[in-house]
């Protein structure tokens, strides 16, 4: 496996994502693209400025894919708990409700780059374990 993968790669996906209010809340979220494949329900590692973080993609209450938060471990972020690092990175790049963000899809359902539009970024992918592995892992955590 390459030890790092630049944003525009071949193997990496660039989506377009939208940042946009969570109800009737100033909080923001990613409203994501509606493909499975590429945004399977899960808690999945989101890479912010070169810190992985994770977050749980999950459907909105419209039925939209979406990320609402980014938190420091895959226990915090399942739970909801801890402090939320999308709005500060947001709020960095600059970017508000109704703009776009750049979604590197680098592994679907495992890791993931949020960028601003015209950014640049390089992933360091990790080899997820065989999928009996990782349920024995998930038990464990529960």
């Amino acid at each position: 496996m390459t030890d790092r993968i630049a944003h525009d790669h071949p193997t990496v996906e660039t989506v377009r994502a939208e940042a946009a209010r969570a109800g009737r809340t100033d909080r923001l979220k990613l409203v994501l693209p509606d493909d499975e494949r590429l945004f399977p329900e899960t808690v999945a590692r989101v890479v912010l400025d070169g810190d992985t973080r994770h977050a749980r993609i999950e459907r909105g209450l419209g039925g939209d894919r979406e990320l609402r938060a980014v938190r420091d471990n895959p226990r915090l972020a399942r739970e909801a708990e801890g402090p939320n690092r999308l709005p500060g990175w947001l709020d960095d790049a600059g970017l508000t409700a109704g703009r776009s963000v750049l979604v590197d899809v680098v592994d679907p359902g495992t890791l993931y780059g949020l960028r601003a539009p015209g950014e640049r970024a390089v992933y360091t992918p990790v080899e997820t374990p065989e999928d009996s592995l990782a349920d024995i892992a998930r038990d464990l955590e529960d």
